[in-house]
């Protein structure tokens, strides 16, 4: 009875503990303990964050190298990479023979029958032994493993390099993004001061008789609209630098400073064709290249799977040395020693399997046509990706010329219309107007020219190429 009940108690303990770990309704959020020592967990469990220096003038460079150095990504994929090379040598392993090394002591004490009586016998056996297992024959299917383990190792070394395109994509984006967030503040706070500029020859000129009260209202709105944009600029701006530093796997909270984007030389041609640079990726995408890896581990797939229809001939070994010491009752105590050894080859031949080696071998095939159909798949979309990235650069080009002739003509147009109408030549109409066209040059200005830098980046992203031609310097 106690321990019916002991029993008892505890599967309703344990149906408790249990029940402790599932949601009690449906229709309402779960707390529990187990919640709350997670969170504390999940609080305490905090990343290594990196420190930037404030005083110091962050090129790309030197954030890619942040990036590179820190990411959790490309470490990822690097201990993905070495797993997978551990895998290989485990397949490697079964080309070899196994080696087993024992010993063996045992002592027994028995009664043997003999006649009406029992002799009681003891026997004391010590025996080491070595034994030696080896695959002789298997239709390559220990080969075929290696083969699809080596290329599905090749498919992990291509993956590490594509988590670094992935990497340095990612950060250079987030820079030209900050430069564009940069610029277009420096622009809004241009702008801010020649639509202030404006609102203080309208006060003047009202001061003076010279200009209605909508005239000054107008230009106090145009700056007052002006200001909002610029607020609107340093929230970007902020957002822009913290997203950067995220992908430094700094603080997203902590300030730094980086190069401006009129240090920087902004290129004026493309140096390749749209033709030229397909042909480029279809040789250098990590993504396609492990991709081809991946059909090749397929294809020694189909091979393992095929080569379970042969017999498999082993062979198996024992070597060793036995020492036995013996007594029976009334009888002297007895010694012996010598060596013991056993060798035999076997053949297995698997007749009947109800299909599972058919089954295997089609889903292996099976395997084999998927990777060339992602292939076929990956092989167009590359093209398409370079084909709008080259698009996208050229134009970008194209743009800056247009922005480069905006902003001149717009800042001659701005001038021009201010001197006239403080001289009571132009109205003020004409003077927002000119402002707000200046306004939007300056803006249309810094876009174009990081859309160049984006546009390339984009272009050697695609390509493949950034991962040979991108340099990081170590600080």
């Amino acid at each position: 009875m106690e321990r019916t009940l002991l029993l008892i108690c505890t599967l309703i303990f344990a149906a408790t503990v249990a029940a402790q770990d599932l949601p009690a309704a449906p229709e309402l959020p779960w707390f529990s303990k187990s919640e709350s020592a997670v969170s504390q967990q999940a609080a305490h469990s905090t990343g290594q964050e990196l420190r930037l220096d404030r005083d110091r003038r962050y090129s790309l460079p030197d954030l890619i190298y942040l990036a590179e150095a820190h990411s959790p990504e490309t470490r990822e994929a690097w201990q993905a990479a070495r797993q997978q090379a551990a895998t290989l040598k485990v397949a490697q392993s079964s080309l070899y023979p196994e080696l087993d090394v024992g010993f063996t002591a045992l002592t027994n004490r028995n009664g043997v029958l003999l006649y009406n009586a029992f002799v009681i016998q003891q026997l004391g056996i010590g025996e080491v032994q070595a034994k030696l297992n080896y695959t002789l024959f298997d239709a390559n299917g220990r080969l075929n493993r290696v083969r699809e383990e080596r290329n599905l190792l090749r498919a992990a070394s291509f993956a590490f390099n594509e988590a670094h395109r992935q990497l340095l994509f990612a950060v250079m984006h987030a820079y030209y993004l900050l430069l564009d967030a940069k610029g277009q503040r420096v622009a809004a706070e241009a702008n801010l001061t020649s639509a202030q500029s404006v609102s203080d020859a309208s006060q003047a000129r009202f001061d003076n008789g010279l200009a209605t009260l909508p005239d000054l209202s107008e230009a106090k709105s145009t700056a007052a609209q002006a200001n909002y944009e610029l607020q609107l600029r340093l929230g970007n701006e902020r957002k822009a630098l913290g997203n950067l530093a995220a992908l430094v796997t700094a603080p997203p909270d902590e300030p730094f400073d980086v190069q401006s984007i009129d240090e920087l030389t902004i290129p004026t041609t493309l140096s390749s064709s749209g033709h030229e640079l397909i042909e480029s990726a279809l040789q250098e995408r990590p993504d396609l290249l492990r991709q081809f890896s991946s059909i090749e581990a397929a294809k020694a797939g189909v091979g393992e799977a095929r080569s379970r229809y042969y017999p498999s001939i082993t062979f198996t070994g024992n070597l060793g040395e036995l020492r036995a010491w013996g007594l029976q009752s009334a009888q002297p105590g007895a010694y012996a020693t010598g060596q013991i050894y056993d060798a035999e080859v076997s053949l297995n031949w698997n007749v009947f399997d109800g299909n599972r080696r058919r089954s295997q071998t089609a889903q292996a095939q099976a395997a084999e046509k998927r990777e060339k159909e992602s292939l076929r798949a990956l092989h167009d979309r590359i093209e398409a990706e370079v084909w709008q990235a080259f698009v996208d650069a050229d134009t970008a080009f194209r743009q800056r010329d247009a922005a480069t002739a905006l902003l001149r003509a717009s800042q001659d147009s701005y001038n021009q219309s201010l001197e006239s109408y403080k001289y009571g030549v132009r109205n003020i109409v004409d003077v927002l107007t000119a402002q707000r066209q200046l306004a939007a040059a300056r803006f249309e200005d810094v876009a174009s020219r990081v859309a160049i830098l984006d546009g390339l980046a984009e272009i050697s992203y695609r390509t493949g190429t950034l991962l040979h031609t991108q340099e990081t310097p170590r600080p």
